[in-house]
């Protein structure tokens, strides 16, 4: 993804961001900044930000208060990430030892509340009833989809549309949410809000479905120094994805009770075996060929949108979340 090139145009914007998160981090306690310093180092493309920014700027904002915004989003998102990892038993993240594999597990959790209650602060501070609607209602959202997805854990009955349910949750809704917090800070008035949340979020939705079924496939073809993972992780924990839904349905009775027996133990003493039958059983192929679907219906949705550079950017974000190799 070259992602220099997507954020161009809001390249300011984006250094601002960071410069942002960087000074709302801190704390009089010593533990959340030094976690939060770690969190910062670790990096990350920031995209959800980045959507917001370019869904501001799209729409012909001219304030600053898309700034606050987007650090509020990734603040949630962070916090997601804090959580998923201790839930998930995560040991890496972007190449690098999680939170809770440093601090611990009440650490993590402990600071992604935190990250939650500051965000909370600060879109309070920006005043803006709208964007408080959309962003708690994110929150709620996202939670649910994280136990959804638990429900779902070894259980090789999953079905697709279970899984599709814990993707919107999970990914897609922060994505949905960044585009829908970006424009409606630019317009003014009920019809235009309503027409910049319909038109954003399902943009922002459908590219962040895209983005998920993607990282679903790279679970069993990234390489592991670009992912910032391992491969098979996703197994290891039991999640039933898309590539293995797809395999134990279309697949040979024999291909499907191997991942039948792998979702339920984790089955990575058997992970070449189980690349190889998703491979042939054309359960990669099939969530990419999703992804391509989903990645159309955002384009689609941003048809109406006057050109600009700003747009230009959001539907190459859209193209390249469904083309990346990592």
């Amino acid at each position: 993804m070259d992602f220099k090139a997507i954020s161009a145009p809001v390249a300011d914007d984006f250094d601002a961001v960071n410069r942002f998160i960087q000074s709302h981090l801190d704390s009089s306690v010593p533990m959340i900044r030094e976690v939060g310093e770690y969190i910062i180092e670790g990096g990350g493309k920031r995209l959800r930000p980045l959507v917001c920014l370019l869904s501001a700027r799209a729409n012909g904002y001219q304030g600053g208060f898309h700034v606050n915004i987007s650090a509020v989003i990734e603040f949630l998102h962070t916090a997601t990430l804090l959580h998923d990892d201790v839930v998930d038993e995560s040991g890496m993240r972007r190449g690098r030892p999680t939170v809770n594999a440093v601090w611990g597990n009440a650490a993590s959790v402990l600071v992604g509340d935190f990250l939650i209650s500051r965000a909370f602060q600060l879109l309070v501070q920006v005043g803006h009833p709208v964007l408080l609607d959309i962003l708690s209602l994110s929150t709620n959202v996202i939670s649910e989809g994280e136990v959804l997805q638990l429900i779902n854990c070894r259980d090789p009955d999953t079905t697709e549309e279970r899984y599709m349910r814990v993707i919107h949750h999970k990914t897609a809704k922060m994505f949905e949410s960044a585009a829908q917090t970006g424009a409606v800070l630019a317009v003014e008035g009920d019809a235009a809000t309503g027409r910049a949340k319909k038109v954003f979020g399902d943009y922002g939705r459908h590219m962040g479905i895209a983005f998920q079924l993607i990282d679903d496939v790279l679970d069993y073809t990234g390489d592991v120094a670009a992912l910032g993972k391992n491969v098979g992780d996703d197994l290891a924990e039991g999640k039933p994805t898309l590539p293995l839904i797809y395999t134990m349905r279309e697949g040979t009775p024999a291909q499907a009770e191997l991942i039948r027996n792998a979702i339920r133990t984790g089955g990575l003493d058997r992970l070449d075996e189980i690349i190889e039958t998703v491979q042939q059983a054309g359960g990669l192929e099939y969530t990419r060929q999703l992804a391509r679907q989903h990645t159309e219906i955002a384009l689609k949705a941003l048809a109406d949108v006057p050109d600009s550079l700003y747009r230009q950017s959001l539907e190459q974000l859209a193209r390249e979340a469904a083309a990346r190799q990592f």
